[in-house]
């Protein structure tokens, strides 16, 4: 089997042995590294983030002696991609904590098995996607259409304020499960005369797990617009996620100062969706795609850095 061939499709021993790894560290994360429940400090968060990024790019290196430069390539764009991407889930789950006043200890719990949660709706709508662009190909454009749209969305702010109340999802499981008002340390369900009762925990980790469904619709097509590949799309998707935790507890505090982000992000999307639409006629090149993508993010760093947000006027 010819190097261009696994990397169309993956080998299986290729994919259990990613999926295993990952478990692994995910069991040492929790199991390990965060037995006890604490705040966990920026210094720390900072050193995890630098981590996860530093496992990613050493992942790629790996795509490219095994797959090939434009494999590599590839990863690497998609990996951008979904990390910017992923960046704008940080601001719902401030609001999320806030809502709820989830107590700083407890958040690591929170965004551990919401993480483990996301990367299993990411692999579900993954294979969804492979197969359907396999089947009709035109699903690419739909797709594309559909990050035009989303992308005009944001650069508008249309989007409105994210509130956890207005999610279907979570409002539905709010009226199915009776919940207590008050935390019970780390559990997720308490049980008082003889019933269960979900926690509060427990609901921010619906309210997480939902709104996470929606940036999926979002990211899954992204990423489809630089590679068809399942298994490039899988681990730049994987890779992407598993550092947002610790990303999280890094920018809480500065996340208003990028405050062009969000621009940046409408520009992303609609570049890539315009690159899908337009690859009947001209297909971009890989590299020149990872140009834009870390042009733009950069952009939208740089211009909120060189022009702070105005504080807000304080209320009387």
């Amino acid at each position: 089997m010819t190097p261009a061939t696994v990397a169309t499709v993956g080998s299986r021993l290729l994919w259990a042995g990613f999926v295993v790894g990952v478990l692994v560290f995910l069991a040492l994360d929790l199991g390990v590294f965060h037995r006890t429940l604490h705040a966990e400090k920026i210094r720390v968060a900072l050193a995890w983030t630098a981590f996860w990024i530093a496992l990613s790019l050493l992942f790629n290196v790996g795509v490219y002696f095994w797959f090939g430069p434009t494999k590599a390539l590839e990863f690497l764009t998609g990996y951008v991609i979904e990390k910017a991407l992923s960046v704008a889930t940080l601001f719902v789950f401030l609001v999320i904590f806030s809502t709820f006043r989830v107590p700083a200890a407890l958040q690591h719990r929170v965004l551990f098995y919401g993480v483990l949660g996301a990367l299993v709706l990411r692999a579900l709508f993954i294979g969804m996607g492979a197969a359907l662009i396999a089947t009709f190909h035109w699903v690419l454009y739909v797709f594309g259409a559909f990050l035009i749209y989303t992308g005009a969305k944001l650069l508008s702010g249309s989007d409105g304020e994210v509130n956890p109340e207005h999610n279907i999802l979570f409002r539905a499981f709010k009226r199915a499960v009776p919940a207590v008002s008050q935390y019970h340390g780390s559990r997720f369900w308490v049980r008082e005369n003889g019933r269960y009762f979900a926690t509060p925990l427990l609901v921010v980790l619906i309210a997480i797990e939902s709104s996470d469904v929606i940036f999926a619709v979002d990211s899954i097509p992204a990423i489809f617009g630089i590679t068809t590949d399942p298994f490039i799309v899988f681990t730049s998707n994987v890779f992407a996620i598993l550092g947002l935790r610790s990303l999280y507890f890094a920018l809480a505090g500065m996340m208003d100062r990028f405050h062009y982000l969000q621009t940046a992000l409408a520009g992303v999307l609609l570049f890539i969706g315009a690159k899908m639409i337009a690859a009947r006629w001209y297909e971009v090149p890989i590299g020149y795609s990872l140009l834009v993508v870390l042009g733009l993010l950069a952009g939208g760093v740089l211009v909120s850095l060189a022009r702070p947000k105005p504080a807000d006027t304080p209320a009387p």
